[in-house]
């Protein structure tokens, strides 16, 4: 049994004060929230001790005759051995749990490959926002009596389960963006969550605040009636998984010696096409107010740079700001006062997480790139300047001038997070448990999933390059030329992505922090593991081969390690690279679906012994 680093948190115990901090210092530090790197969570008492037999208190064995029952109440005689303490109950026991310190739930792994500084980032943790699961119906209502002896994490403030962030940042031109990106970007999506007022969406509608599934603690006893069809257990779960081998599924194997034949390797042609996402839960309805943000912060955009961003037309934005447009409050309204609407219709009207984490991308952006406008370059002569200077960004910076270094920074970073959101407080990766994991994507970055049932890839992201269609339509009518390198590679203004944050010089031609983003509802068990990795790793390999290295690992935490080792190694190059892997509730089968590690293992090995072998690549 293997044991978490936790620090136990006593009830009605308030963190003290260090006598030499000043007051401003104590308001400084209580403005400036630190990220949550853990997750908060209810322990039985047996599983914070090595044995859980062992009986806690004092070990008197004295004869059945001398023990007298202990009368506190009109008594003078005292018990002739002290009753044994009685241990924390569930509720009582709660921890705090260093989530990059626990192995067996998730892994991360980074090597600065051949390249003389990491500009790479990551981030993991809990924030506070919200709960974005979709609802589960009535009759699917854990059994408050089930889950006796798991591991359930607590509620937020709110009253949610956690919400778990995780995200990687490759930064580019030098680290401060992607530093920024690293300390910063929660706080613009959990600020952006109480500006458009979001409300959880597991909150019933016309009843009193309570949450469905939650434990014994939770709610009258009425209120927690057991329905008929009770949740299934984590291993009547992983049962239900039906492992397949998919056509389409066969080894990967080296080219035949002797032959012209080309190695499969990584890269954007090579990737499959990412899953489709879900339609938005919707979780406020103040259309009006979240107009009006999203109409300032288009218009500062335009104001700020201009070119691309005077027809800026956002996905998640209303119509009214440019964007393709979300419901108004009049078509709230009728939906709410017409007899045959109902909770789950009145559910699907106003404003979801993607909204918010479309300004939350944006806004960070927008302040990160007008610090560096009031910024001087370090040689205005010879240093690069971004095109039109004193035209296009020529705005001094209002606020943010903090942001990053002394002087001008003109590099930028890519970035991907995954937020995962469960309708009960049973953890996302119990086998059991359902849960809502939301993705939000820019450059070149990459999330990937593995399916239980076929032990394939499924990628969440696009690489935004070029050569992507989509990208190359959106940018044709700003971006002058569109130049291949000599990899063979296209490139718009000396970058290779089109969507980045930072890069102040490129964005008069469209190189936005708009995020991709998906919606993807993970059924129980129905995937093994979350990967995020950098473009130093999904370079090298492909995504079967990055899933097929994670299936190897005994830990995410070995399975990160392995990843990362691989992309070095057999690069000639090697990049920065990042792993993040995540365990899903499908982890223990991880290795059954489909091929297995056995898809990709040969033509692996072949590509760790070429580039073990230098005089083969001459």
């Amino acid at each position: 049994m293997w044991k978490l680093p936790v620090r136990i948190i006593r009830a009605n115990r308030r963190p003290s004060m260090v006598p030499s901090e000043s007051p401003q210092r104590r308001r400084d530090l209580a403005n400036d929230r630190h990220f949550h790197e853990y997750f908060i969570t209810h322990l039985p008492s047996t599983s914070l001790h090595p044995d859980s037999r062992t009986n806690h208190g004092p070990h008197h064995k004295l004869p059945r005759d001398k023990s007298t029952p202990h009368e506190p109440r009109g008594s003078n005689r005292l018990p002739a051995a002290a009753p044994p303490m009685v241990g924390l109950t569930r509720e009582m026991t709660v921890v705090r749990i260093p989530l990059k310190s626990a192995k067996h739930h998730f892994g991360v792994s980074l090597s600065r490959g051949t390249r003389p500084y990491n500009e790479d980032a990551f981030q993991a943790g809990t924030i506070e926002i919200p709960a974005f699961a979709k609802r589960r119906p009535m009759s699917l209502t854990r059994n408050p009596g089930s889950g006796q002896g798991e591991v359930t994490p607590a509620g937020t403030s709110s009253g949610d389960p956690q919400v778990f962030y995780f995200g990687v940042f490759d930064g580019h031109g030098g680290s401060e963006c992607s530093g920024f990106l690293r300390e910063q970007l929660h706080t613009y999506v959990e600020e952006g969550a109480q500006l458009f007022e979001l409300e959880s969406s597991l909150k019933r509608k016309g009843k009193p605040e309570r949450y469905m599934g939650w434990p014994s603690s939770m709610g009258s006893a009425d209120e927690r009636t057991p329905q008929p069809e009770s949740e299934a257990s984590g291993k009547d779960a992983l049962d239900k998984v039906e492992t397949q081998t998919t056509a389409e599924s066969k080894p990967i194997k080296p080219p035949t010696p002797g032959t012209d034949e080309q190695a499969p390797t990584g890269g954007a042609k090579s990737q499959a096409e990412p899953l489709g996402g879900v339609p938005s839960v919707k979780q406020s309805g103040s259309i009006r107010k979240a107009e009006e943000l999203e109409r300032c912060l288009v218009r500062d955009w335009k104001e700020l740079v201009g070119g691309y961003f005077r027809r800026f037309k956002p996905e998640y934005f209303s119509m009214s700001a440019g964007g393709r447009g979300h419901p108004t409050e009049q078509d709230v309204a009728k939906k709410r006062n017409s007899p045959n609407s109902s909770i789950a219709d009145d559910a699907t009207e106003g404003i979801g997480i993607e909204t918010v984490l479309t300004y939350a991308f944006l806004k960070a952006d927008y302040d990160f790139v007008s610090a560096q406008v009031g910024k001087q370059d370090e040689d205005p002569v010879r240093a690069d300047r971004a095109i039109n200077d004193d035209d296009i960004l020529g705005q001094p910076s209002r606020r943010g001038k903090q942001i990053g270094g002394a002087k001008r920074f003109k590099g930028g970073s890519t970035c991907s997070i995954a937020l995962i959101s469960t309708p009960t407080p049973s953890p996302y990766w119990h086998p059991a448990s359902p849960s809502t994991l939301v993705t939000a994507h820019v450059g070149d970055t990459r999330i990937l999933l593995c399916s239980t049932a076929t032990g394939l890839a499924v990628p969440l992201t696009s690489n935004h390059h070029p050569s992507l269609p989509q990208e190359a339509t959106r940018l044709r009518r700003y971006a002058a030329t569109f130049v291949t390198d000599s990899f063979g590679e296209e490139r718009v203004s000396g970058l290779a992505n089109t969507r980045a944050f930072g890069d102040m010089a490129s964005k008069r031609i469209g190189v936005s922090a708009e995020p991709e983003i998906r919606r993807i509802e993970l059924s129980p068990a129905e995937y093994s593991f979350l990967v995020l990795v950098s473009d130093g790793v999904s370079g090298p390999l492909s995504d079967q081969e990055i899933v097929d290295i994670v299936k190897e690992a005994k830990t995410p935490e070995q399975a990160a390690r392995d990843v990362t080792s691989v992309a070095t190694e057999i690069s000639t190059d090697a990049d920065n690279a990042t792993t993040l892997v995540v365990r899903l509730g499908g982890w223990e089968r991880r290795s059954e679906g489909g091929l297995g590690s056995m898809g990709t293992k040969e033509l692996r090995d072949w590509r760790k012994e070429e580039a073990n072998n230098p005089r083969g690549r001459m």
